[in-house]
């Protein structure tokens, strides 16, 4: 009786043994499996670790301040220059930062078109377009002002695709200068605003009239600069083009698809336009996902914020900024649900990249435009 206890007892303390092995092993596999998993992802901590870039950030100060405070979130930046006002004094702003700051710092150039019908225009570009090259530019912005403010001697809407341009182009082209290209509004500035789809549009165009196409019926049609930008990117092959503000074709992913199959030379920012990719997500999140990740070495993060000595408190501007970046960061790499002011509060569950995608869109892209 006793032999069968001491066998009794080995067979339970072996299936026991055995047991609580399953048990480790299972727990063991679920930990690993759920770490591998989300490995694939980064969240709302991995924020200030990540590199980033914010290729569309207006910095129009000396003030380097908040170069360092994007540079404590792991951000360097990106600044357009615009040919709207103090061309001269954007350039040497961004030439002094980009001596200062030349890992954190980088800048587009760009050229007025205020002596546009002089006999001196081509010449005094392409001058102008090699100064901003020899300051450290990355490439030539070229604005919207061309086409819906620029008008020749008989009055008529100059459009970039125009004649006296061809010159231009094909010398950035042939010397391989980049262009970041804002041709064109989004669609919604030519819609009443009862039809408009983003609140910022909406507040825009009232603070911007001067721009609102519906209130201006015989300027080119949305159309119209949508065609122009495709004839630049086809006649042009070789020219690397970023589309800033989702190309303008912001309201669907399908149609910027096609100009990326149509165009191996065309490239996006997203700044002023994640707003409509929100809108889009909320009809089908995975829609625009899916873009995301087919085209994730096409599209460059952005956001279009203004910094400039009007904004004197740091406080208030770095808390704007970092809300700004954070918002977007939570949108674009994780799957928190987020309230979109733009979209009259709705909520939009977020598209949760995977890392790989994140680290082209955030950085990688951005950087086969740094020299």
């Amino acid at each position: 009786m006793k032999n069968k206890q001491v066998r009794w007892c080995s067979f339970r303390t072996k299936n026991f043994s055995r047991y609580v092995f399953i048990v480790f092993a299972s727990c063991l596999w679920y930990c690993l499996s759920s770490c591998v998993h989300n490995s694939n992802y980064y969240t709302k901590a991995d924020f200030t670790k990540t590199p980033k870039i914010d290729v569309h950030i207006h910095y129009n100060t000396y003030n380097a301040s908040y170069l360092k405070f994007a540079d404590s979130l792991n951000f360097r930046l990106v600044s357009p220059n615009v040919d709207l006002i103090m061309v001269d004094e954007q350039l040497e702003g961004s030439h002094y930062l980009k001596q200062q700051f030349p890992d954190k710092f980088a800048f587009w150039g760009t050229f007025s078109v205020d002596n546009f019908g002089k006999a001196d225009f081509i010449e005094r570009t392409i001058a102008r377009i090699d100064k901003c090259m020899e300051y450290g530019a990355l490439g030539i912005k070229i604005w919207k002002n061309i086409g819906m403010v620029l008008k020749d001697s008989a009055g008529h809407f100059v459009m970039a695709d125009d004649p006296v341009f061809e010159k231009i182009f094909k010398y950035m082209e042939d010397q391989n200068i980049p262009v970041m290209a804002h041709l064109g509004e989004p669609k919604n500035c030519w819609l009443h605003e009862d039809q408009m789809t983003i609140n910022s549009n909406r507040a825009y165009y009232k603070r911007h009239p001067e721009y609102y196409m519906y209130l201006h019926p015989d300027a080119p049609s949305y159309q119209t600069h949508i065609n122009t930008r495709d004839t630049i990117l086809s006649r042009y092959s070789k020219l690397r083009v970023v589309g800033a503000h989702l190309g303008s074709l912001e309201w669907s992913v399908d149609e910027i698809a096609k100009r990326f199959d149509q165009f191996s030379n065309f490239d996006v920012d997203i700044s002023a336009r994640i707003g409509h990719l929100q809108f889009q997500s909320l009809r089908d999140r995975e829609k625009v996902r899916n873009f995301l990740i087919k085209y994730q070495y096409r599209v460059l993060y952005g956001t279009d914020m203004d910094i400039n000595d009007n904004n004197s408190n740091y406080q208030v501007v770095t808390s704007r900024i970092y809300n700004k970046w954070m918002k977007d960061w939570l949108y674009l790499a994780t799957d928190s649900i987020i309230e979109i002011k733009e979209l009259n509060g709705k909520k939009v569950k977020g598209l949760q990249l995977p890392r790989s995608v994140i680290d082209k869109i955030y950085c990688k892209n951005a950087e086969r435009y740094f020299k």
